[in-house]
């Protein structure tokens, strides 16, 4: 199997062993989940019963996000508990993509689950001379990591750009360094704490992570990933401070998966420009929004088109259960074929087609991808 490692920025052999560790980072549960996250969560589904169908036993972890800034902020907004507000909303998650006949992870722990090994690793951090206390919060410092960019490959520009974009603060007057980041955080006065040697608060976003991944998968995980929108500064940051503390290689393979557009601009809560996974489900087969989705390479970014995506993916399903039952060890293999060349769902999908259009049975291949005829 072929994949494409975002540090090393090409498609390279991987090779795993019988047991392959994956970790998704999974939602921050205070709205449904929109196609953007659908497509993340479906590409490692897709992931998982390939390495299943190779012989590979898989422990996927999806985390939940259930204390940070955002979900803080719509609690707030609503006036319910964050914690209220988080179960809600995993259970309408868990049910879409239920819907969307994705494999049950292995894990899919709350950050809040892991507060004492945060607390744990924010101080191991210190102890090494990777992070230092200052206006009430601890903050990892970039310029101890002399790898700090690795992943993203991005100059200091650029993440200095990312960080302001995406809660990093690099104005903050606390920092040593603008690219610095925060370990731990004291909490406002109506947000949850937690006690710490360095006061009450909360975790920041990175750490929540990095604890969870070391906790339930160990210090080196095959495969991580999750949108593309992760690599900087989640990603470049969550392999900073583990590999800060464990001196170990965190991650094996670095997964993303492009974004996914409206109207030319990417899918986002805070912009509200939404197709969500429960609305199409109600209108179509969910078998066709999966196909919908596997229609496009996992690392294209791409413009979702109402008009066009569904009712192809609803005239391709139709296909495939007009072909004849049975297995189709045909199609099957040219399935394998395509999903070993850096997971090309649409190459199996155009496989699966011509089988099927040749009067052929597809059964095992549709299978493979999820998808089951009746």
């Amino acid at each position: 199997m072929r994949l494409y490692d975002t540090a090393r920025r090409e498609v390279v052999d991987f090779e795993p062993g019988p047991l392959v560790t994956l970790y998704s980072c999974g939602i921050t549960p205070y709205d449904a989940a929109h196609l953007g996250h659908a497509a993340v969560y479906l590409h490692f589904d897709m992931l998982q019963r390939y390495l299943q169908d190779a012989g590979h036993e898989t422990k996927c972890v999806r985390n939940v996000t259930d204390v940070d800034d955002d979900i803080l902020r719509k609690s707030r907004e609503l006036g319910v508990h964050y914690l209220d507000l988080a179960a809600e909303e995993m259970a309408r998650f868990d049910a879409e993509m239920g819907m969307l006949n994705l494999l049950p992870v292995y894990g899919e722990p709350r950050a809040t689950s892991a507060i004492s090994e945060i607390l744990s690793l924010v101080g191991a951090a210190l102890d090494a001379g990777h992070a230092y206390e200052a206006g009430g919060a601890v903050y990892f410092e970039v310029s101890s990591f002399p790898e700090f960019g690795r992943i993203s490959g991005f100059s200091r520009d650029r993440m200095l750009e990312l960080a302001a974009a995406n809660g990093g603060n690099p104005d903050d007057p606390h920092k040593r360094d603008p690219l610095d980041f925060v370990l731990w955080q004291p909490s406002l006065s109506d947000e949850p704490a937690w006690e710490s040697r360095w006061g009450p608060g909360r975790p920041g976003w990175h750490i929540e992570c990095s604890a969870l991944a070391l906790r339930d998968l160990g210090e080196t995980i095959d495969i991580h990933g999750g949108g593309r929108d992760l690599v900087f500064p989640h990603h470049e940051c969550e392999t900073a401070q583990s590999e800060a503390v464990t001196g170990k290689p965190f991650v094996r393979l670095w997964f993303h998966v492009g974004l996914v557009g409206l109207g030319g601009t990417k899918m986002s809560k805070s912009l509200g420009n939404l197709v969500f996974v429960g609305d199409l489900c109600r209108e179509w087969d969910p078998a066709a929004v999966r196909l919908a989705l596997l229609a496009h390479h996992y690392r294209a970014d791409w413009d979702w088109d109402a008009s066009g995506d569904m009712p192809a993916a609803a005239a391709r399903l139709a296909l495939w259960a007009s072909a004849p039952e049975g297995d189709g060890p045909q199609g099957l293999a040219a399935a394998r074929a395509a999903l070993d060349n850096d997971l090309d769902t649409p190459g199996a999908l155009a496989a699966l087609d011509a089988e099927a259009m040749a009067g052929r049975p597809v059964g095992d291949g549709a299978r493979l991808l999820g998808v089951e005829l009746e």
